[in-house]
């Protein structure tokens, strides 16, 4: 997959999860959860040695999941997420050597930058995406905003410390494509495999990225994991934090959409919905 379509998909989910799994067995699981939230998309952190494993099974149940390798930190490692059907590579930091790796296999990788320094680095590179890592620990939004101002090419996916509290705060500034985040998928959920939780975690996570509001209509029969992430089965009037970012979760979600340029409207649980920035 091209970096431009990765960062599209990325965009309009808003929040990648990041995923520590202990158990390749349970990926499956766990994949269906997050895509029943309505987030088809993970990145499997190489902190455990099932990383390779649980990405192999995830890519051949859910092949249409976004889906990356995270804390990758070796060449070797690179390869064996690609091998395994990992869509691209995200590292905690920046390395030289696994960029040029990664990019003389023809792999897209976002590398983790902190400061000033990492980032001229990673324009040297030819970069245009980096992950902002440890977000909240390294300054947060805030510390985003100052650096990209010198540095208006790049764009940022900051993860570290973020959860519903603060995720508007990151994805109200224009040059962050997404967030990644671990709130939806803590631990003990994953390791005992309650991944009802994890799907309503998930879905409540969906509800923060776009931030919305609706006056609508009960649910009527059943309702797509777009819709039932929203909480709601039709509405007449929806309003969210990015009417751009709303529609094209919708259209990645399979939703069709009509826009005025003002205005997305589709249909959700079999309603007329008119969706409207705030």
């Amino acid at each position: 997959m091209e970096m431009e379509k990765i960062t599209g998909t990325l965009y309009a989910l808003g929040l990648v999860p990041v995923v520590k799994i202990e158990d390749a067995a349970m990926a499956p699981g766990l994949a269906r959860a997050l895509c029943e939230g309505g987030l088809p998309a993970a990145e499997i952190t190489f902190r455990t040695p099932a990383a390779a494993a649980a990405i192999g099974k995830i890519h051949e149940a859910f092949p249409e999941m976004l889906l990356c390798a995270g804390t990758v930190l070796t060449p070797e490692q690179a390869d064996a997420a690609m091998a395994a059907g990992a869509s691209f590579i995200v590292s905690p930091g920046l390395n030289p050597r696994v960029v040029r790796h990664c990019q003389e296999k023809g792999y897209p990788v976002i590398p983790g930058c902190a400061t000033p320094s990492d980032l001229e680095q990673a324009l040297e590179l030819g970069l245009e995406v980096v992950k902002f890592f440890p977000a909240e620990a390294s300054g947060g939004v805030a510390a985003i905003k100052a650096m990209a101002a010198p540095y208006g090419g790049l764009r940022f996916m900051p993860t570290g410390g973020i959860g519903l509290k603060n995720l508007g705060d990151y994805l109200g500034f224009g040059k962050v494509v997404c967030c990644g985040g671990s709130f939806m998928v803590p631990s003990d959920a994953v390791e005992a495999g309650d991944f009802g939780r994890i799907a309503a975690l998930t879905a409540e996570g969906v509800r923060a990225v776009h931030g919305f509001t609706a006056e609508g209509l009960p649910a009527a029969g059943e309702v797509s994991p777009a819709e039932a992430a929203f909480g709601f089965g039709g509405g007449l009037k929806i309003t969210v934090r990015s009417l751009k970012r709303m529609e094209a979760y919708l259209r990645l979600m399979g939703i069709p959409t009509v826009s005025d340029g003002e205005t997305v409207g589709c249909k959700l649980g079999g309603f007329d919905a008119v969706i409207a920035q705030k």
